[in-house]
Parts: C-alpha cells; sequence; structure tokens
C-alpha cells in the first residue's frame, strides 16, 4: 500500500513542476513586454522625482533627493506630503471611490438580480444596458457636462420642471455639487460593469440551492443573503477591485466634468496640473510616484484580504 502512494506522489509532484515551468515559458513573453512598456516609464518617473527637471531644461535636471516629496527649511515644511492641495485631492480621490464604487456594487447587484430574472424583452434590456458602459469616457464625460449646464442642460430643466428646485443649479462649477455630479456620472457609466460580471456569475450558480430553500420555504431576502451572495462573492470581489483601480486613478471623467477645480480635484488631475500647467516635472513625477505606491498598496492588501476571505492558500 506504501509503495503505490509513494510513486503516485512523485508522480503528483512530477506534473505540479512541469506545470510550473509550463506556466512561466508562457508568462515569460508577457513580463518581457510589461517590463518594456511599464517598467521603463516607472524607472524613469522614479527618477524625475529626484530632480528639480521641467518641461523648459529637462536634460538639465539636477538630483535633489527627496525635497520634492518632503523637505524642511527655516522651520516650514515643503514638498508634495506637505501641500495641503495634494491632501486635498487625495480626500476628494478616496471619497470618489468610496461613495461610487460602493453605489455601483450596490445598484449592479440589484441589476444583475432583475436581469437574472425570466421575463419578455430581457435580451434587449442586457444588451441596452451595455451602452453606457461601451460609450468613451470623454465622450460621456462630455455629454454630461452638457446636459448638467445651468444654462441650458436638460437635467436642470427638467427639475425645474417637476418643481424640485428654484433655480438652476451650476452642477459642475459649485463646490458643493462638482464631487457629487462626477459621482452620479461615474456611476451610471460603470454600474452596468458591475452588474455584468455580478449576472455571469449568477448564470452559473446551481439550480439546486434554490429548489432546496424553495422547499424549505425560505424567503427571497434570506436565499439572497444565505445562498445567492456567498456564491457569487468571488466575482464581486473581482469587480470590487477593477473599479477601486479603475476610481484611484480617475482622471478623464474629472477633467472634462470640473477641469481643476479645487473642490473635485483627485490626484491624477492634481499631478496632471504640476506636470503640464505649471511644468514641473520633478514635482509632478514626484505626485505620481505617490499616486503609484498607494494603488499598489491597497491593491496588495485587498488580495491578500481576498484570498483570506475566500479561503485561498498561497
Amino acid at each position: 500500500m506504501l509503495r503505490p502512494r509513494r510513486r503516485s506522489t512523485g508522480k503528483s509532484t512530477r506534473v505540479r513542476r512541469e506545470r510550473v515551468r509550463a506556466a512561466w515559458l508562457f508568462l515569460t513573453p508577457l513580463m518581457a513586454g510589461l517590463l518594456l512598456v511599464a517598467g521603463w516609464p516607472l524607472v524613469r518617473t522614479l527618477w524625475f522625482s529626484m530632480t528639480d527637471a521641467n518641461l523648459a531644461q529637462l536634460d538639465q535636471a539636477k538630483w535633489i533627493g527627496f525635497e520634492n516629496y518632503l523637505f524642511h527649511d527655516n522651520g516650514l515644511w515643503y514638498g508634495v506630503l506637505a501641500d495641503p492641495d495634494w491632501w486635498n485631492s487625495v480626500y476628494n480621490t478616496f471619497f470618489f471611490t468610496v461613495t461610487s464604487v460602493a453605489l455601483e456594487v450596490v445598484l449592479g447587484v440589484i441589476v444583475a438580480l432583475i436581469l437574472n430574472a425570466n421575463f419578455k424583452g430581457r435580451m434587449w434590456i442586457r444588451a441596452a444596458m451595455l451602452v453606457p458602459w461601451a460609450i468613451p469616457t470623454v465622450v460621456s464625460a462630455q455629454m454630461w457636462a452638457w446636459m448638467l449646464n445651468d444654462q441650458f442642460g436638460i437635467i436642470n430643466y427638467l427639475l425645474l420642471g417637476l418643481g424640485l428646485i428654484d433655480e438652476p443649479l451650476a452642477w459642475t462649477a459649485n463646490a458643493h455639487l462638482s464631487m457629487w455630479a462626477v459621482i452620479m456620472v461615474d456611476v451610471w457609466k460603470t454600474t452596468p460593469f458591475v452588474a455584468l460580471l455580478v449576472l455571469a456569475a449568477m448564470q452559473m450558480l446551481p439550480s439546486d440551492c434554490y429548489e432546496a430553500a424553495k422547499v424549505d420555504g425560505i424567503s427571497p431576502i434570506q436565499v439572497f443573503y444565505r445562498v445567492t451572495l456567498p456564491l457569487i462573492m468571488p466575482a464581486l470581489l473581482v469587480a470590487i477591485i477593477f473599479r477601486v483601480l479603475d476610481a484611484l486613478r480617475v482622471f478623464d471623467l474629472v477633467y472634462v466634468l470640473t477641469s481643476n477645480s479645487s473642490s473635485a480635484m483627485t490626484m491624477s488631475v492634481y499631478a496632471r496640473q504640476q506636470l503640464v500647467e505649471f511644468q514641473d516635472v520633478g514635482y509632478g513625477s514626484a505626485a505620481s510616484t505617490v499616486l503609484f505606491l498607494a494603488i499598489s498598496l491597497i491593491a496588495v492588501v485587498y488580495l491578500y484580504l481576498g484570498r483570506r476571505q475566500l479561503g485561498i492558500s498561497s
């Protein structure tokens, strides 16, 4: 009994090694492409963040160490990490990320539950649901900028007609409304993405669980929390991580709707302002590097916690 078991163990180990070798063989070209396309610009950005480079004299940049990040001089702190505008953009970015992703997850699950039911015309509604997600972000942002315009926008026209407001609202110019306008447009555009992933997971759920729950007389709400939600959790975690990473680096939507307004400025918009408008390549590269490190840290922590939640061993 022991010898066959030993032979089986050795064979499984050999098969596992061959699979790992094959995996690395297929991944090597991809990793080489990533190092070439993403690695070099990242290293270049890290180097610029340690210099006083600007667009006018890019080739004459001098090494200044971490001064673009933080340094102390004459009793005052300078650098990206000491800039109130930077921390305001950090707050705006995380507020936008948490609020928009939470709304998209809730609405996406609701939409997926509706589309998972059997009713006439379901295929047409599924196709129509993908239209907002398929529209390029810049196009949808400009479209909503016209709709939210305080002079000729249809949103104000409808709200005035319904008696919900007394005067037109400057959605993208008002400091108290601009961030909510950006969140509203982002939720409209990316909720179909979450709904699509959740719907795909629901389509693969076994029907035996629901039949047993129906026999036991469990209410639909309890079925959702006890059966559906645990089974679709892996797909939901994938949707959340994609949306979180996308929301943390949001640029085009915010820039088109609000330009450089401080009330809705995100970290990406802040970095672009330093790089392009102020032509401070070193300072803007430092802001971009901090943004990259923040996103990487959040991604690693999220994936680690997600693996522990799902019970996946490394």
